[in-house]
């Protein structure tokens, strides 16, 4: 069941990330959707990237309570961030324990299924939002392999959402078997440096929950009601 929810309809941006945070950890090249490199302040509309599932939990509590909102994510029994201590940059246990309370208004990953069916947007099509990769998607072909593009620059689909095809792959929250481990975690849509492939709106893709990649950002949702 596909709960009400508030969605994001882009990516989160460096900037948005930079106000939680107070830091923008991205490595990828930025550019405008014409293909100038941006620098600067410029850069801080397009995706974040180079976050890890581990930041992605932070972000999502530390917005939820900046803006007055229940934090859906408990580390340890503790839903503050300032109590997790520092963000692992290798698999940890204790993360990877986390809990996700999904009655809680704050903001949250996606589950996988909530991705593919925002991703969807009500449509039949291969890519989210048409059978055309490049109407919708910041991918491989059309990036030349560069870097991030501004968010919101292709066209959205049947709900309104931008860049679910194309531009970072996002963090999900649902667990996926990686390698020897069972606590790699999933991420969906395609990024600037996938080809057309790995874009489609089924397409699915696992990773470590530490793991960085230039590649990786992430979208938030929260509770409708």
């Amino acid at each position: 069941t596909i709960p009400n929810l508030i969605v994001s309809d882009h990516e989160v941006t460096r900037g948005e990330y930079k106000a939680v945070m107070g830091s923008d950890p991205s490595i990828a090249s930025a550019y405008d959707k014409d293909g100038n490199k941006l620098t600067g302040d410029d850069v801080l509309n397009n995706p974040v990237n180079y976050v890890s599932w581990y930041n992605a939990l932070v972000y999502c509590n530390k917005r939820s309570k900046a803006e007055g909102l229940k934090p859906c994510y408990s580390i340890d029994g503790s839903t503050d961030p300032a109590a997790w201590g520092e963000v692992p940059t290798s698999s940890n246990s204790t993360w990877d324990a986390a809990k996700c309370n999904f009655k809680a208004n704050g903001y949250r990953l996606p589950t996988e299924a909530e991705w593919e069916w925002l991703a969807r947007g009500g449509e039949n099509f291969k890519y989210a939002g048409s059978d055309t990769i490049d109407d919708v998607a910041w991918y491989k072909e059309n990036t030349n392999d560069t870097g991030t593009r501004e968010v919101k620059t292709k066209a959205p689909n049947g709900y309104g959402l931008y860049d679910m095809s194309g531009n970072v792959r996002e963090w999900c929250w649902d667990k996926k078997y990686v390698g020897l481990s069972d606590n790699g975690r999933v991420l969906r849509g395609g990024s600037w440096s996938y080809t057309n492939s790995y874009c489609t709106v089924y397409n699915c893709l696992e990773d470590y929950p530490s793991t960085e990649n230039l590649r990786y950002g992430f979208r938030v949702v929260r509770l409708a009601n």
